[in-house]
């Protein structure tokens, strides 16, 4: 039942009396007056009355100001502040997901307030000042406004001021620049297109405006415009975020750990899509990649060399124009037996588009124009007029334009029935908006203006691209990487990091490659799990592969461990591995090939990140957010829990300086060697090593090498067991589905599962498998792995039989062990048909 409640008092009303009559005499003191009162920031009046309506609470101030508090889920409360107190907005959020209604809200006043008690939380409304602060319900305060500033408006637009501890972290916004601690920087969300950006460059492409606290919370904006977040640097005691128009609605996510506030974040925006299997492969690309001969040429380069490779990408030259979808005259001869012969040699080929038809494109402009599927120009009411890096003017595809759907979808399709698998949206700031240019303001948009829509314009589109994808391809996994989007973009899409790399001298962009992984672990807190970044850093000429070798082998270490891989420089620059010297390229072959062994191990991520948005790249302090060492640790990374991975992004370097966390860790390459966490080391490296770590009680699942993914799908499971301490047991679920369709979502998969205890004298080993909703998994033979450190005196299974003992090869189909002196590793086969549950490996 509603209640409301008032608590005027006389010096209210006076304080009410006195604010009118100012205003008064600032409208009669003459317009000059007035403008200088504007740039003055207003604070609203204090709060006096609430009324719960259901699930939600609206708070009643004595200006015309009114607040709604609303449980969106337990964990996540809805904050919405309207200085005019109508509630009304011009489009729903495009990132935040409908939700049911998680009952009424118990709200208490106070003397001084209002409590609104939650499962988790409990919220204090001060009444004046206006104040809101959150506890847990243990009753630590979370986060608080920040003196009387929780709320002002002036000419400038909204902003909420909280109060910043001294020793508080703040992580997030997504894929942006310099440190991974935003605090003492201020960040911009406006989607830009910044060729060759910088080390502490903002804004960039993507706008997410999302971040968590070290105090055990997330705050996410809910505002489409050209927003600004300053974290203390203004005013160190304090985080602004603000807007100049549309709504003050944020949201705040409850952990109190930093994965719990993923998921939130997760349940509030969607889950990530997966991508194909084969999306999780290697892929090259190159900006003049767009002829069926050089497609060609770099498949056969790869399988000559027995290089994996899963994709083949062509850039935005393929389309005889933007954007009809047809090939291009004259370079390509037969796209359709181009691409079948590919997929016969186990390439996929995902093609660029543009959001945009360029004028020379007659027939599609004229089309499109007529039906009204353009931005018009405000001032003329016609298609605006869009300068375009290439192609040239054209037309900007409104994709808020619910009509725009079909026809884009339509158009799109052509290229999938020949039997192009994907692609990748391009330029969809859209590009050649950046601040400065200002006359793309007068776009108007079927949402409403551009100044609203310009950071979800890449949203929209992407939603179109998939959705469409979906509906003509039933039950087709997409694949989809884009470089613009807003908050949401991982319900369509992934997402890759755009022109990075030094322009002027390719071969000195060190800093632009160690600025990836900031850039990376970034985003997948942002909610881009799938990502990747340029292989070889896009910008500049490479005159001298041999001088830009290093530098591409170091990139290629790196990038291998970005969930999707990608080589990709601009022009005509050709990046294959083999380009640069015998030396790189046995370095490169060895990354993509230690990629590929890892499949079952990020795959098994791959879907853990749909279901709770974690990401595969992993800040330290994700996994080890008690250890100070890694609260902005960007020079390595974690890769699911069990990897610890440390590229080399230092030119000559022959030693590279390593963070281990508490514990014990094996060297991956060697794991005879171990290392005592709590410590940094100095790891020695040459051209070919990647500093890999994996920590003791961990089991790291692989498979063989194939040139694309799944060549053979029957292969053999191994397990990689790095066994745990006396009476701890590790283990390792690994997760398989069909890897093609969207059956995930509906849980059709199945998992395979491994324990192995550690006793004094043993290692208990059980094997197990579940099946969910009848999913067809494959039967395989299973390798066994043990760093047992010394070699055991028999294999028994569960059953009693005692296992074969070998040599250093056990042909297949034998049930068998022998033991590796050199890696001290007991090595056991269990063939598929064994029946084999468990067994028992004696000391």
């Amino acid at each position: 039942m509603s209640a409301k409640h008032e608590s005027k008092t006389k010096s209210t009303m006076q304080r009410i009396f006195f604010k009118k009559l100012i205003l008064l005499v600032l409208f009669l003191c003459g317009s000059s007056f007035g403008r200088i009162a504007l740039a003055i920031d207003e604070k609203p009046g204090e709060v006096y009355g609430y009324e719960v309506k259901g699930h939600r609470v609206e708070f009643s101030f004595t200006d015309s100001t009114k607040m709604q508090m609303e449980l969106y889920s337990q964990g996540i409360v809805k904050v919405w502040i309207d200085p005019e107190g109508t509630f009304e907005r011009n489009n729903a959020s495009y990132a935040v997901l409908p939700n049911e209604p998680q009952g009424d809200v118990n709200v208490s006043e106070t003397p001084q307030g209002y409590e609104i008690y939650t499962g988790n939380l409990i919220i204090r409304i001060n009444k004046a000042p206006f104040q809101i602060r959150f506890f847990d319900k243990y009753q630590k305060l979370l986060l608080e406004d920040y003196q009387d500033r929780g709320f002002e408006t002036g000419k400038d637009g909204m902003t909420v001021t909280k109060t910043m501890r001294p020793d508080e972290n703040i992580y997030g916004l997504g894929e942006k620049t310099g440190s991974l601690n935003r605090r003492g920087r201020s960040f911009k969300m406006w989607n830009s297109d910044k060729p060759c950006y910088g080390i502490n460059e903002d804004p960039l492409y993507k706008s997410i405006p999302f971040f968590m606290s070290n105090y055990g919370y997330g705050i996410f904006f809910d505002n489409t415009y050209k927003t600004n977040f300053d974290f203390g640097e203004e005013q160190k005691a304090a985080f602004t975020f603000g807007t100049p128009g549309g709504e003050m609605i944020y949201y705040f996510l409850f952990g109190p750990t930093y994965k719990e506030i993923i998921a939130r974040y997760t349940e509030l925006t969607g889950k990530p899509i997966m991508p194909p299997k084969w999306g999780l492969g290697f892929s090259q690309s190159r900006g003049m990649l767009t002829n069926e001969q050089l497609t060609r040429d770099i498949a056969s380069g790869f399988r000559q060399r027995n290089i994996p490779c899963d994709i083949i990408y062509q850039d935005i030259g393929w389309t005889q124009h933007l954007q009809n979808f047809e090939w291009r005259e004259g370079n390509y001869d037969d796209p359709e037996k181009m691409l079948s012969d590919l997929v016969e040699d186990g390439f996929k080929v995902i093609v660029s588009q543009d959001p945009v038809v360029s004028q020379a494109n007659k027939k599609q402009w004229i089309e499109a124009d007529s039906l009204g599927y353009f931005a018009t120009d405000v001032r003329t009411g016609k298609s605006y007029d869009m300068p375009w890096p290439w192609g040239g003017n054209c037309g900007v595809v409104d994709f808020t334009n619910p009509e725009v759907a079909d026809w884009w979808g339509a158009y799109q399709q052509k290229v999938i029935d020949d039997g192009v698998r994907g692609f990748w949206t391009d330029m969809g700031e859209p590009a050649w908006s950046n601040e400065e240019s200002t006359d793309r303001l007068n776009m108007k948009h079927y949402d409403g203006m551009h100044d609203e829509i310009h950071n979800v314009y890449g949203l929209t589109w992407d939603k179109v691209v998939t959705e469409q994808f979906e509906k003509r391809n039933p039950n087709t996994r997409i694949f989809q990487m884009t470089r613009a989007a807003f908050a949401g973009m991982q319900r369509y899409t992934f997402g890759w990091s755009g022109d990075a790399g030094n322009g002027y001298d390719v071969t000195e962009g060190w800093a632009q490659l160690a600025n990836q992984i900031t850039v990376g672990l970034s985003a997948g807190l942002g909610g881009i799990p799938f990502w990747s970044s340029d292989i070889s850093g896009y910008c500049g000429d490479i005159e001298d592969y041999d001088a830009m070798g290093e530098l591409y082998a170091r990139w290629m270490q790196f990038g291998v461990f970005n969930p999707l891989s990608r080589a990709h420089h601009e022009g005509n620059n050709a990046v294959e591995p083999w380009l640069f010297g015998e030396a790189v390229e046995a370095a490169s072959k060895a990354a993509i090939e230690l990629k590929y062994s890892l499949f079952p191990y990020i795959y098994t991520y791959a879907r853990e990140a749909h279901d709770k948005g974690f990401p595969l790249m992993r800040p330290m302090f994700l996994e080890y957010p008690s250890d100070p060492e890694t609260e902005n640790l960007s020079s390595q990374f974690m890769f699911g829990e069990e990897l610890l991975v440390a590229p080399v992004i230092e030119e000559a370097a022959a030693v590279k300086r390593i963070y281990l966390p508490e514990g014990e860790w094996y060297d991956y390459h060697e794991p005879q060697v171990a290392y005592q966490g709590g410590q940094w080391i100095e790891y020695p490296v040459s051209l070919e090593t990647i500093p890999v770590f994996v920590k003791q009680g961990a089991v790291v699942p692989t498979m063989p090498v194939m040139q694309y993914i799944h060549e053979d799908p029957e292969y053999a499971l191994t397990y990689n067991v790095f066994p745990d301490r006396i009476n701890r047991t590790a283990s390792f679920e690994v997760y398989e589905d069909d890897g093609e369709t969207n059956d995930y979502k509906k849980d059709e998969f199945a998992k395979r599962s491994f324990k192995s205890k550690s006793t004094r004298n043993s290692f208990e080993i059980t094997l197990g498998q579940e099946i969910n909703n009848g999913y067809q998994a494959v039967e395989r033979d299973v390798i066994i792995r043990i760093h047992t450190g010394k070699q055991p005196r028999k294999v028994m299974t569960s059953a009693g039989e005692k296992l074969k003992k070998g040599k250093r090869k056990i042909d297949k189909g034998l049930l068998a062990w022998y033991y590796d002196k050199d890696n001290k590793v007991c090595v056991i086969q269990v063939p598929a048909q064994s029946g084999v549950k468990g067994m028992t490996v004696e000391l």
